[in-house]
């Protein structure tokens, strides 16, 4: 029970490199390159990682190597050595990566539509700088890991050709006289921002294709019509090539490659509700007009027989997959018991695919999609863009979101300052 959002201001970055670094510099009785070799001869996968809200490690082997890798895989939870030149090189990695974060418009994107659904307070737009990087050492590190990696912060799952109580007895061994610490996890924050509709500019003239990103707040994924928003999402735009976003834009208009929507469900606060698509800069004001026209339509016309009976079936079919492996049962398992889900869901979840209805679809979706709370994130070259296609003139950026809209600088790479 870790994550990025516990990162301190004037160090952004320090979680992630804790994760990285555990696995990457070595053990106090093991130095970095000898843990490397180990693991590749017993052809071991080991590796550790800390992602926003959560910490992770794992360990992969063959049976007849199990006791050899978990005294590896404990060694590295327990005594990480966090090696100097480890640690400097993956600074420096990490600084060299900043330089490229203005080059691809996918990123650009990704990076100010967070900013526009959540602001710039919460840690999910926090982003690492040159000096929040470089002002990480290594004691930082071993502060931080001596303050989360602990049993009582552990949450184990195993799977594969292991039973129960010899694992059990395995990991209790190796758990023994690991002292825990009874101080308390932050609770993950809740943003305290609103988004603000209208058009969001972002100039890269050096491309010929403009990336488009429209969206507002979505729900928790404990919302009583959380089955409903599935399917009305998989048939507007989550589907694939059944769903009407691409159906439309691609194979009718030929505007774009792929177009898509998710409807997302928060597990601590609302996720976000968000459709996209790339396309050549002349035709993305057309191929907006048209996410709009399909959010509207979806709102106010039931959707169709067979584009119902299509989504219910993906979905009731697909729900093995996630028992396909002994891996994933218990990655399903352990992933709900870290965020409190009861997994008595599961049990209901097919039967609650199969009961949602036409009525429930266009319900679900008035209430849920809010055409005048939507917010629209444009990045590519904006002259030829905003000019629009002279064949189709009737489409323009600027009525469907009346005025010029709002620019937003590309910010230094290094500072994230904005101009």
């Amino acid at each position: 029970r870790t994550g990025s959002y516990l990162d301190p201001p004037d160090k952004i970055g320090l979680a992630s490199l804790t994760g990285s670094q555990m696995r990457a510099g070595g053990t106090t009785s093991m130095n970095a390159a000898d843990f490397d070799e180990e693991a590749a001869f017993l052809a071991a996968q080991i590796g550790s990682r800390v992602g926003a809200t959560s910490g992770g490690a794992n360990m992969n082997c063959l049976t007849k190597d199990l006791d050899t890798c978990l005294d590896m895989f404990f060694d590295m939870l327990q005594y990480p050595a966090f090696d100097e030149n480890r640690l400097a090189l993956a600074k420096s990695q990490a600084i060299q990566g900043m330089e490229r974060r203005n080059d691809a418009t996918g990123s650009i994107e990704g990076r100010e539509f967070a900013r526009l659904m959540r602001g710039d307070a919460h840690f999910t737009t926090s982003r690492r700088t040159r000096a929040s990087v470089e002002a990480i050492t290594r004691d930082d590190l071993v502060a931080f890991h001596r303050r989360y990696y602990h049993p009582d912060n552990f949450l184990f799952a195993a799977s594969g050709d292991v039973q129960a109580d010899a694992i059990l007895a395995e990991l209790e061994r190796r758990l023994a006289g690991w002292s825990g610490r009874a101080e308390p996890v932050p609770a993950i924050p809740v943003p305290d921002f609103t988004p603000e509709p209208g058009l969001y500019l972002v100039d890269k003239p050096d491309v010929n294709q403009g990336r488009v990103a429209i969206g507002h707040l979505g729900t928790t994924r404990d919302d009583p019509d959380r089955y409903k928003l599935l399917v009305m999402n998989d048939i507007l735009g989550g589907g694939g090539f059944s769903a009407r976003l691409l159906t439309r834009i691609r194979s009718d208009e030929g505007l774009a490659y792929s177009a898509s929507s998710s409807f997302g469900v928060g597990i601590y606060y609302p996720g976000v509700f968000q459709a996209g698509f790339q396309s050549r800069s002349e035709t993305v004001a057309r191929a907006t007009a048209i996410v709009l026209e399909e959010i509207e339509r979806i709102r106010t016309e039931p959707v169709m027989e067979a584009e119902l009976r299509n989504s219910i079936a993906y979905f009731v079919e697909t729900f093995s997959r996630n028992f396909s492996s002994a891996a994933s049962t218990a990655g399903l398992f352990a992933s709900d018991e870290y965020t409190g889900r009861d997994p008595a869901y599961l049990a209901a979840y097919r039967d609650n695919i199969a009961s949602v209805t036409a009525d429930d679809v266009l319900d679900v979706a008035q209430r849920y999609l809010d055409p005048d709370a939507l917010v629209i994130l444009v990045v590519g070259n904006l002259e030829a863009t905003l000019a629009g296609d002279p064949e189709r003139p009737e489409y323009s950026l600027e009525e469907m979101r009346p005025g010029e809209g709002v620019r937003i600088p590309l910010p230094d790479p290094f500072t994230m300052e904005y101009p």
